[in-house]
């Protein structure tokens, strides 16, 4: 048996290892659709983190600090993916969640215009309800670097080689085509 320790101190116990989001679904469907991230021992994870040992577990909704910023940023990526679709050429730089959502910067030739950011939050919507599963995986600075060297993205080659001197791997979500 894996023992959760719950906020509140109240305990819940699982059989056996299983993701975050199956031990949200037990607790209830209500809050795993309400779900952003959770917290393992006070580390912020994602909903696919698989449980195999006792911790401290906590559901983190759009309610707290941790749950917005998980939203945000994976509203960046789907902000990206939809510019990606719809603008092939574009250059993705960075989009972090900041303290009331979030911002992602392109290089495009030309700023979009109102008609074509209304065009962009109608891809946004289509992708959110293709339902499309996010799969993260990391990969070594080195080949991080050569990922994104392939892929045309100058800025995230930057920004890997400014992180790649730690050694850590680097994080990737990868959604759909995206």
């Amino acid at each position: 048996m894996i023992k959760l320790t719950l906020p509140d101190g109240s305990a819940r116990e699982i059989e056996a290892a299983q993701s975050a989001a199956e031990v949200i679904k037990g607790i209830g469907m209500g809050l795993y659709k309400a779900a952003c991230c959770v917290k393992i021992n006070g580390e912020v994870c994602d909903l696919r983190t698989v449980i195999d040992s006792d911790c401290q577990f906590e559901v983190c909704t759009f309610d707290s600090l941790d749950g917005k910023k998980t939203f945000w940023h994976t509203a960046s990526h789907i902000l990206a993916q939809a510019v990606k679709r719809l603008y092939p050429a574009a250059k993705l730089a960075i989009g972090p969640a900041i303290e009331n959502g979030f911002y992602y910067d392109f290089d495009l030739e030309k700023p979009f215009t109102p008609e074509e950011l209304e065009k962009i939050e109608a891809e946004m919507k289509k992708i959110v309800k293709e339902g499309i599963e996010l799969e993260k995986f990391e990969l070594s600075p080195a080949d991080a670097i050569a990922k994104l060297k392939e892929m045309d993205e100058p800025y995230k080659v930057e920004l890997c080689e400014e992180h790649a001197d730690k050694g850590e791997p680097i994080s990737f979500y990868k959604q759909g085509e995206f």
